[in-house]
């Protein structure tokens, strides 16, 4: 296995093993608390969850060949949240699945596609997988410091890459 193939597989990993531990601390919310508008980006929890789904989504999509028009960032395909966390679980298998399948020459090669306003875009596959789990980092950390709001530092799970990199040198993922 290429490099890149072992960090993209990694971070495929760190990826669900963080959204399993974050989705865990979330569930012991009511769903007042998780709707609650709090003043993030998205306003709420239950806002930035969505928010990380529907751009995973979309880059699938765009890694599959497809280019999505007019997909509105802050969509709210679920008010329910475990429906949100089945959706999740879901997408986290299927990216997983997705970078199993690359191989170093793949990951090198250009991925051409549109934004969603339709603009022509390409870049280096790896470049785009690279953005898809620091958005994923970006705001699942957001979506932690609002958990954070509620359950406080002791009901907080650790994120931290460095934490799953430990555990998974123990168990592979």
């Amino acid at each position: 296995m290429g490099p890149r193939q072992e960090h993209v597989r990694m971070f495929a990993g760190y990826n669900r093993w963080a959204n399993q531990r974050l989705y865990a601390a979330a569930a012991r919310l009511t769903p007042a608390a998780l709707a609650e508008d709090r003043g993030a980006f998205f306003g709420s929890l239950l806002g930035t969850l969505n928010h990380l789904l529907v751009t995973d989504r979309l880059w699938l999509a765009r890694l599959e060949g497809e280019s999505p028009r007019g997909t509105r960032l802050d969509a709210m395909p679920y008010g329910d949240f475990a429906a949100l966390q089945t959706a999740r679980q879901a997408e986290d298998e299927r990216l997983i699945g997705y970078v199993a399948a690359l191989d170093e020459a793949r990951l090198a090669a250009p991925l051409t596609y549109a934004t969603t306003s339709g603009a022509a875009q390409s870049q280096p596959l790896h470049q785009a997988l690279a953005h898809l789990f620091n958005h994923q980092t970006h705001h699942r950390g957001q979506a932690h410091h609002l958990l954070g709001l509620v359950l406080g530092r002791e009901g907080t799970p650790v994120l931290d890459l460095l934490a799953f990199q430990r555990v998974a040198a123990v168990a592979p993922q």
